[in-house]
């Protein structure tokens, strides 16, 4: 493990939204204009800027097909360069809005024509190998994705430490892609090899949030990569503390479904409810990321970019609400439920088994599942493509069963204790009165969260009405009170 430099640094990650807003994080995180704080002792992770990735791989939400993606499909020898081509184009014009010395946009410039152009080669010879009979495309992919992925972070994070120099920071770019770097460590030891010599009291490390290692980022962790780097470099550096700056604050729902007047903000919470909320696809942290903190003993604050006076919010391991109480109602709107019958199974295993190996085939999410004797239902988040190659793998394994599907919404109220009594028959109650029918409920004995299932267009009225019955409640206003 790496020797910390300093007992006081800590591991700060910048996501895409808010690297994006040059002006913003350049104030309000990296010179901290609004305090007199030493700008060093801290290490920062950055994301691609927002929509790279998505032209790198494929669109997140809509699958619309990036570079990788076309060319995997290999429907046209140069769809692909053409749309590298245009990423070329869009990262030196982001290149242009980002620095205004001229001297750092032509140092940037040149670094996107040299890892474009390098990347543009490498596939070009990968192409020309797979037209032999003994080479094939498919099994090169993996890797294919793995070097496409970090082209934006190395993008983002370059462009970052010229800014921070051209305003006097002694910033420092780390390299974490392994760009013409033919050794395969383990993540640890590449984040080990790349920050050794870095002093964090004088210096401002720049990481890139991707990082090539053995396991292969993108092959274990999908889109979720820079925060599981952002957790290991907490980790081996023996930081104090993990802060997350994203362009929200953590409150108890969404302003825009509620009303800014009904959110509050979450000060304190634990990891468990991280969890949950990972699992509502709201990101707090990556699961993976949350495990490593929580095993360190690092406590994770999450902070609004654009109001760097509020503290965030603090997940601790250890923490638990003073009062039992909700803390946040969230949701999933499009969720597909997977309704898998088969009057056989009773008394008879491998069917959760067979299912679950079609998931995890097609690479379909479980949000969250329930069964009975001889019915199996999953709440799945994921493409309907991959959904429907789920169903068609199930029906040829499993030629007697009845399989059906339809979408749906899940709401979720989570707290780090929520042993309220008769909070179930009050969240029940204000669903009823909003005319809100329930396809499904579910409630853990460790009460953490409760999960409501209904049809999708009624997903936000069910927020406001869970919301208005489970927070803005008098009892929570006390406890709020005696929180703070």
């Amino acid at each position: 493990m790496l020797e910390p430099v300093s007992p006081r640094h800590t591991v700060e990650k910048i996501g895409g939204t808010s690297i994006a807003n040059t002006d913003a994080v350049l104030k309000n995180v990296f010179l901290r204009a609004h305090t007199d704080a030493d700008p060093y002792n801290r290490i920062f992770v950055v994301s691609a800027y927002a929509g790279m990735t998505d032209k790198l791989l494929e669109h997140k939400k809509t699958g619309a097909p990036g570079v990788f993606a076309q060319y995997a499909g290999a429907e046209s020898d140069w769809a692909w360069g053409d749309a590298l081509t245009r990423l070329a184009d869009d990262m030196i014009a982001k290149n242009a809005d980002v620095l205004a010395d001229p001297a750092s946009r032509r140092l940037a410039d040149g670094f996107v024509r040299d890892r474009i152009e390098g990347m543009r080669n490498c596939l070009l010879d990968l192409q020309r190998l797979c037209t032999h009979g003994h080479f094939r495309l498919d099994r090169h992919l993996e890797t294919v994705r793995e070097m496409l992925a970090g082209l934006g972070e190395a993008h983002s994070a370059f462009n970052t430490s010229l800014l921070l120099k051209d305003n006097g920071i002694n910033a420092v770019f780390v390299d974490l892609t392994g760009w013409r770097d033919d050794s395969e460590p383990c993540l640890d030891e590449r984040i080990a090899r790349a920050l050794d010599g870095i002093d964090f009291a004088k210096e401002l490390p720049i990481v890139t949030g991707y990082a090539h290692c053995n396991d292969g980022m993108v092959r274990r962790f999908d889109r979720g990569y820079t925060e599981v780097t952002f957790s290991r470099l907490a980790v081996v550096t023996e930081a104090r503390e993990a802060v997350i700056h994203k362009e929200f604050h953590l409150s108890s729902a969404d302003p825009k479904l509620v009303g800014e007047g009904s959110v509050r903000t979450i000060g304190q919470t634990n990891y468990d409810v991280a969890d949950q909320l990972s699992n509502m696809g709201m990101e707090a942290v990556h699961p993976n990321a949350a495990k490593g903190l929580r095993q360190a003993g690092i406590p994770l604050r999450v902070r609004n970019t654009f109001d760097p006076a509020d503290p965030g919010t603090m997940f601790r391991e250890d923490y638990v609400s003073e009062d039992p109480r909700v803390e946040i109602v969230t949701g999933i709107k499009d969720l597909h439920m997977l309704e898998f019958f088969e009057q056989e199974m009773v008394g008879v295993k491998g069917y959760d088994t067979g299912i679950l190996e079609a998931l995890k085939r097609h690479n379909v999410r479980i949000v969250t599942k329930s069964s009975n004797a001889n019915t199996i239902t999953h709440y799945l988040a994921g493409s309907p493509k991959a959904v429907k190659r789920v169903i068609a793998d199930l029906s040829e394994a499993f030629p007697t069963a009845e399989i059906a599907t339809r979408k749906v919404a899940l709401v979720s109220a989570i707290g780090s204790d929520m042993s309220v009594p008769e909070l179930e028959a009050t969240a029940l109650t204000a669903l009823a009165e909003a005319g809100i029918e329930l396809l499904g409920v579910q409630r853990l004995s460790r009460k953490v969260d409760m999960m409501f299932i209904l049809e999708e267009d009624r997903f936000e009225e069910a927020v406001k009405a869970l919301h208005g019955a489970l927070v803005e409640t008098a009892e929570n206003r006390d406890a709020d009170r005696k929180a703070a």
